[in-house]
C-alpha cells in the first residue's frame, strides 16, 4: 500500500501537467500587447502641439523636412486661429454698415446713379457679413451621432448665400439702375457731398481690406503661397468673401468717383450711368467666382497637395509604419480634413494586435486639430508604395 501511495502522486503529476498550458492560456496576450497601443493614444494627444510637431517628433531616423514643417502637417491653411476670421468679418460688418448708411444719404442728395449703385453694393455687403457670421458659428459645432464629421461644410452653404446676395442685391440692382439712368434726364446734385462720402468709404473699406490682407498673408506664408493664390485656394470661405468684397468695393468707389466727376465736368449723365453699370458688372463677376469656389468645396474638394505631402511624410516618420500605398485627404470644412489611407505596418503580428496598432496610428492622426476623422486599412502586398513626391493617387475630388 505504501507503494500505491507513492504511485498516486506519480499518477497525479501528469494531471496537473496539462494544466501548465492553462496558465499559459493568457498567451493570447492580446491585452498585454494592447497596452502599448492604448498608451499610444494619450501619448499622441500630448504630441498634438502646434500641428507641425504633432507627428514629426516620434523616434524615427528621419525628420520632417523644413518645407513639410512650414506647411504645418495636417493643418489645412497654415493653422490660422479661427478667431482671426471672426475679427475679419466683424470689422467688415461695421465698416460696411457705416458706409451703406452714408452712401444712401449721399445718393438721395446727389441723385447720382453711381452713388446709388455703391449704396446697393454696401447694403449687399452688410447683409453678406451676417451670412458669414452664421458660417463661422454654425460650422464650428462639434460632431454628433447624426453628423460624425461635424458641420464644417455648413460654412460653404452660408457663404454661398452671401455670394448669391452679392450677385442679386449688388450686381443686378446696380446694372438695372444704370440702364434706367441712361434713358433718364440729367440728375445732377451736390457733387461735393458725393466726393466726401466716397473718400470716407474708401478709407473704411481700406481698413477692412487691410485686415483681410493681414490674415491672408500670415496663412499664405506658412503655405508657401502668394496672397492671391491663397485667397483663391483657402478652405476658409469667410476670408475669401471679405477679401473679394473689399477689393471690389475699393475698385467700385474709384469707378463711382470717376463717373461722378465726368458727369460734373461734361454735364453728360451717361457717364454716371455707365459707372453704375460697371460697378454692377464688377460685383457680378466677383459673386460668380465666390459661388464657384463654394460649390467646389460643397461637393468635395481634395486637400492642398502640400498638406497631403506633409501628411504622407508624417505617416512615414512613424515607427509603426513601413509604407503607405494610398492616401486621400478631403476638406470637410474650414481648416478641417478627413484622412483615408492604406498602410503597411512594420513586423508580423496577430490580427487583434494589428487592429490595435492601426487604431493607435489613427489616434495620432486625429490628434491634430485639423483632422476630423482618420480611417486606415492594411495595404495589399502587391500595391505600390507612395513617396512624398507622388501625385495624388485618387485625383481631385471635384471635376
Amino acid at each position: 500500500m505504501p507503494a500505491d501511495t507513492d504511485d498516486a502522486p506519480a499518477a497525479a503529476s501528469p494531471v496537473p501537467a496539462p494544466k501548465a498550458p492553462a496558465p499559459k492560456a493568457p498567451a493570447p496576450k492580446a491585452p498585454a500587447s494592447k497596452a502599448p497601443a492604448s498608451t499610444s493614444v494619450p501619448a499622441a494627444a500630448e504630441e498634438c502641439e502646434p500641428a507641425a510637431e504633432s507627428l514629426s517628433t516620434p523616434p524615427a531616423p528621419t525628420e520632417l523636412p523644413p518645407e513639410a514643417q512650414d506647411a504645418i502637417p495636417l493643418q489645412q491653411d497654415g493653422g490660422a486661429d479661427k478667431s482671426e476670421s471672426g475679427l475679419t468679418v466683424a470689422i467688415a460688418f461695421v465698416a460696411n454698415l457705416v458706409i451703406a448708411i452714408a452712401k444712401t444719404g449721399a445718393a438721395l442728395l446727389t441723385g447720382s446713379a453711381s452713388m446709388v449703385a455703391e449704396a446697393a453694393h454696401s447694403w449687399a455687403d452688410t447683409g453678406n457679413e451676417v451670412f458669414l457670421v452664421l458660417a463661422n458659428r454654425r460650422s464650428r459645432r462639434p460632431p454628433e451621432p447624426g453628423h460624425p464629421l461635424g458641420f464644417g461644410r455648413e460654412a460653404y452653404v452660408w457663404a454661398l448665400f452671401a455670394a448669391m446676395g452679392l450677385f442679386v442685391a449688388g450686381g443686378a440692382v446696380s446694372i438695372t439702375h444704370g440702364v434706367q439712368e441712361l434713358f433718364a434726364g440729367d440728375s445732377g446734385g451736390d457733387y461735393l457731398i458725393g466726393y466726401i462720402v466716397l473718400a470716407v468709404s474708401f478709407l473704411l473699406e481700406g481698413t477692412s481690406f487691410l485686415q483681410s490682407v493681414r490674415q491672408a498673408r500670415l496663412e499664405a506664408e506658412s503655405m508657401n503661397r502668394d496672397v492671391i493664390e491663397h485667397v483663391v485656394e483657402t478652405s476658409d470661405p469667410t476670408l475669401r468673401a471679405v477679401f473679394a468684397e473689399d477689393s471690389a468695393a475699393l475698385v467700385g468707389v474709384v469707378i463711382a468717383a470717376l463717373g461722378l466727376a465726368l458727369h460734373q465736368i461734361t454735364g453728360v449723365a451717361a457717364f454716371d450711368a455707365l459707372g453704375s453699370i460697371l460697378v454692377g458688372v464688377l460685383l457680378g463677376v466677383v459673386a460668380i467666382v465666390l459661388i464657384s469656389r463654394n460649390r467646389r468645396f460643397l461637393i468635395g474638394q481634395e486637400a492642398d497637395p502640400q498638406v497631403r505631402e506633409a501628411t504622407l511624410r508624417a505617416l512615414l516618420a512613424l515607427p509603426e509604419v513601413d509604407r503607405v500605398t494610398r492616401l486621400r485627404l478631403e476638406v470637410v470644412g474650414p481648416r478641417m480634413i478627413t484622412v483615408v489611407g492604406d498602410v503597411d505596418l512594420i513586423g508580423d503580428d496577430i490580427e487583434p494586435n494589428v487592429a490595435m496598432r492601426l487604431r493607435g496610428v489613427e489616434a495620432k492622426l486625429s490628434a491634430s486639430p485639423a483632422v476630423v476623422d482618420a480611417v486606415l486599412s492594411l495595404s495589399a502586398p502587391d500595391e505600390p508604395s507612395l513617396t512624398p513626391d507622388d501625385a495624388p493617387d485618387d485625383g481631385p475630388a471635384t471635376s
